[in-house]
């Protein structure tokens, strides 16, 4: 039997195999035959235990999806009032007042990574901006196999720490392996000493093979930056700016940054110095792509997506479902 490991460091096996094929065989009997386990362990001459297994592996691999429809859940109705206001289709991720930061932001990555597998298409070109929310997405991908597909990255990670390659290119891995994908790094900082040192390096012709990847994107994925989140956005936290950008960041009143990029909370962004420095993508290019999807956690996030909301950056946006009253009651 073919195995690869999973996300957790466990041995999955790969499609096509006999055991994925049992997978799926025991999950047809389960969940659309109503076939008890033991009565499958029988049909399947195997152990009850085994078929638990296979149930396991079939809904950790995406090859069964369950969803729950709760006529009392808030969720639906708060999905339909974003997007008749943002003209954006809204994923909420049920969370009580109770749940940790962290937990949220786990669960919010959970379901990303459920609503993104189906999404996912042979010969696309993804692309995906690194950070703390990106990052957690990364860990719950289930696998799915594409041909021709590439994962590119959609801006810089290196600071005067770190090059930032061993952060960055772990996370554009996990979303290679999930997919079958070719992974594209783009070994540049993250933000340029001198705008013109990034218009030099633009004109270079490996910067420019990225570049061009970036601009035949079918589909991006993404969190939003902001200072004051309770769980700090990396772009803030991790060395990527000085004193002195902070300050020109309030001067210029920016709310919050996709792949760091910044803007304000109308949206506006064309004449933000700091821009002129990023190798995050303009952001006129970001909204052409046909599928644009944000994955935000946490209330404290709320003004840098309301700004990401304005600039036209999403087309899908997955959340959870305190940020989400948050978002529509104070708008």
């Amino acid at each position: 039997m073919s195995t690869s490991p999973d996300r957790n460091g466990k041995r999955s096996a790969e499609p096509g195999t006999p055991r994925s094929r049992d997978a799926l065989r025991a999950a047809q009997m389960y969940y659309l035959q109503d076939l008890t386990m033991n009565a499958i362990a029988r049909e399947l001459r195997t152990s009850r235990s085994t078929v638990s297994r296979l149930l396991s592996m079939a809904r950790e691999t995406g090859l069964v999806q369950i969803q729950i429809n709760n006529p009392l859940d808030r969720a639906p109705a708060l999905e339909r009032e974003i997007r008749y206001r943002y003209g954006v289709e809204a994923h909420v991720v049920p969370v009580t007042d109770l749940v940790s930061d962290s937990d949220v932001l786990d669960r919010v990555a959970i379901q990303a990574a459920r609503t993104l597998g189906p999404l996912v298409d042979s010969n696309a070109i993804i692309g995906v901006a690194w950070g703390s929310t990106i990052s957690a997405v990364s860990h719950h991908l289930t696998r799915k196999v594409t041909h021709d597909s590439t994962i590119v990255q959609l801006n810089g990670a290196g600071n005067t720490q770190t090059t930032g390659i061993t952060y960055a290119s772990e996370i554009l891995r996990r979303f290679g392996a999930a997919y079958g994908a070719r992974v594209e790094q783009f070994p540049v900082p993250a933000f340029f000493d001198h705008a013109e040192t990034k218009t030099a390096m633009w004109a270079e012709r490996s910067v420019k093979r990225i570049l061009d990847l970036q601009h035949r994107m079918t589909m991006a994925i993404f969190g939003v930056g902001s200072v004051g989140a309770g769980i700090p956005s990396h772009v803030y936290s991790g060395g990527y700016l000085d004193e002195d950008d902070m300050r020109i960041l309030s001067e210029s009143r920016v709310v919050g940054d996709v792949a760091t990029v910044f803007f304000r909370a109308d949206g506006s962004h064309s004449d933000i110095v700091l821009n002129e420095r990023s190798t995050g993508p303009e952001l006129e290019l970001l909204a052409q792509v046909s599928r644009r999807i944000c994955v935000v956690s946490g209330e404290t996030k709320i003004n840098g997506l309301r700004g990401a909301l304005a600039a036209g950056l999403a087309t899908d946006l997955i959340l959870d479902e305190r940020s989400a009253r948050t978002l529509v009651q104070h708008s």
